[in-house]
């Protein structure tokens, strides 16, 4: 991830103590060898320095209150369950340095209760994260680490039909598939549906080997180490066994009702827009359906139309539907991920914007 490095500025340096009740949670809040505190002062151009339980910031006064903000919501993340790696540092810098802090600020301190300690604040009442969104699964939080992750979430979680569209990498298709983990563990539906147009490569199902669930997997793969990540491994199998989990390529939901269920559509891209009005009409009572995709992926024959493209102009502005824009900005992969992207759509860029 390209996080840029502040500069530091010629306004006088500011001093923030944070003291943290819980040490058994430092070594993970610092990172192994210190590379979660040496990546906040790389971004933000402040000095941080471990005393015991306690960091002392200095610098610019913004990048100081920055950086206290990323800590402590870090920190409470901690505290929350979540496991914390350099993605997630990463993620809480963009937040922080969104104009609109609010996100991570009112993640705030917890003086009153003991845990976070800011010697630089008055007490205060307990203000929980509500600007920023979470995922309780079977096996980690999900955190979103950009502003549209964390709009997107929100919107998972209060929208019946929603359209994610962007690069890859960016948590499409990860986010959709935690949320729906965490639906179907909490009882807010009844099972699972996963499908993708088996379109990527050009082969038909019925030259590959074995039953249908042989022939779908590897379109599928992506989808599997979402739900690997966010359930234990014979979970998933029992699930799957049982149908609560189910798969199935786009050409066999024809004729069906999905209700009491989280659809997710992905690779939406490779669908045609008769497959996609099929697919959104199959929605049924108490149901969620996502519906992801790389408009730049296109793998469809020259001359036919992405359906995702096509159902995201006609069903734009429709009330009930959410359509949720991905950019380059928002990819969490490698850093190199970021750049390819940037390199193949400058021409693109150049020209206007025409392919």
């Amino acid at each position: 991830m390209s996080l840029k490095t502040k500069s530091r500025s010629s306004e006088p340096d500011e001093k923030l103590v944070l003291s943290f009740d819980n040490n058994a949670l430092l070594p993970e809040l610092y990172g192994q060898h210190d590379e979660h505190i040496a990546r906040v002062e790389q971004t933000l151009g402040v000095r941080i320095a471990s005393r015991g339980n306690k960091l002392v910031l200095e610098g610019p006064a913004l990048p100081c209150t920055q950086a206290r903000t990323v800590l402590l919501y870090l920190y409470q993340s901690l505290e929350g369950g979540a496991n914390i790696t350099l993605g997630d540092v990463d993620g809480a810098l963009r937040l922080g340095q969104e104009k609109d802090v609010d996100l991570l600020a009112t993640s705030g301190q917890k003086p009153d209760n003991g845990r976070v300690k800011d010697k630089n604040s008055k007490p205060k009442k307990t203000i929980p994260p509500s600007g920023i969104m979470k995922i309780n699964t079977r096996k980690r939080v999900v955190t979103p680490r950009t502003p549209v992750q964390n709009h997107y979430i929100k919107e998972l979680a209060s929208n019946d039909l929603i359209f994610a569209a962007g690069p890859a990498g960016t948590g499409k298709t990860y986010l959709a598939v935690a949320m729906a983990v965490s639906k179907l563990i909490n009882g807010e539906v009844d099972r699972i549906i996963l499908s993708r147009p088996a379109v990527e490569a050009g082969e038909n199902l019925g030259y590959l080997p074995g039953d249908m669930k042989d022939k779908v997997d590897p379109y599928l793969r992506p989808l599997y180490d979402a739900l690997h990540d966010t359930m234990p491994a014979e979970q998933v199998a029992k699930c799957i066994e049982i149908g609560e989990i189910e798969i199935a390529p786009v050409a066999f939901m024809r004729g069906r009702t999905l209700s009491h269920a989280f659809v997710i559509l992905d690779e939406a891209q490779n669908t045609t827009p008769g497959q996609m009005k099929m697919f959104l009409t199959r929605l049924g009572e108490n149901s969620s359906m996502v519906v992801t995709g790389d408009p730049s992926q296109v793998d469809l024959l020259p001359g036919v139309e992405s359906g995702l493209q096509h159902a995201i102009k006609t069903l734009d502005g429709i009330e009930g539907i959410s359509i949720v824009m991905f950019t380059e900005k928002d990819v969490i992969r490698n850093q190199l991920v970021r750049r390819i992207i940037n390199a193949y759509d400058a021409p693109a860029k150049a020209d206007g914007g025409k392919k």
